[in-house]
């Protein structure tokens, strides 16, 4: 075999083992790509840094009902700051902020961290989530903070399913359903003219009363 032969086997050989070392290490349980989440969207300025954020809708696509915003804030610098408004750009949405606990304002701790959407956390509610953008756009939305201003950010927007699950809003609770109510049942006895209280079946009749009345006693 020539020299120029040779070296072309030994390359297409590399070739091959490279493609396969591709392949067992996309392989198994362990493999990179099942362990891919969404893209979020995540930004810094200032001591602040906002991550995983999303805009995230009602899981069914025409239900009616709220939408929420969801991110983590981080707070690196010294002093604890307040998430004072969150707020949709571009459209007539409200976005009305509850803390996780109480009544008090979205406080970012000093070298702390606060989640926004999910079971017990601080909560960003639009009241009407038709009025974000639809799914799987980019919804611009702007974080205002009590020292770092206003930090805009262009966030996805997504159904509240598979991942989003536990950070969106829930369906809408149905009206339960009414029972038909049973009719009225009617005596199936009627009663005559007479006495408070003094029924008679319909085989009592006047003429028999007469007879009765007439005839004579055993005395």
């Amino acid at each position: 075999m020539s020299r120029s032969l040779r070296h072309g086997a030994l390359a297409a050989t590399a070739i091959v083992f490279s493609i396969a070392s591709l392949t067992a290490c996309g392989a198994g349980n362990d493999a990179a790509t099942l362990q891919i989440k969404p893209d979020s969207a995540a930004t810094t300025s200032g001591d602040i840094s906002i991550q995983n954020a999303n805009l995230i809708t009602q899981p069914e696509r025409n239900a009616e009902g709220p939408a929420v915003v969801s991110a983590t804030l981080f707070n690196n610098g010294t002093k604890q700051q307040t998430l004072d408004s969150v707020t949709l750009p571009g459209t007539n949405a409200t976005v009305k902020l509850h803390a996780a606990e109480g009544s008090g304002p979205v406080v970012v701790p000093a070298g702390g961290r606060v989640i926004i959407g999910g079971k017990g956390n601080a909560s960003a509610v639009i009241e009407n989530g038709r009025e974000a953008a639809p799914n799987g756009s980019v919804q611009n939305v702007v974080f205002k903070f009590s020292s770092a201003g206003e930090i805009p950010l262009g966030v996805f927007v997504v159904p509240a399913t598979s991942y989003f699950t536990d950070f969106g809003p829930s369906s809408l609770p149905t009206a339960p359903s009414q029972k038909p109510t049973s009719p009225a049942t009617t005596p199936t006895g009627s009663t005559t003219p007479g006495a408070p209280g003094e029924a008679h079946s319909e085989n009592d009749t006047p003429a028999q009363d007469d007879a009765e009345a007439d005839a004579p006693s055993g005395d």
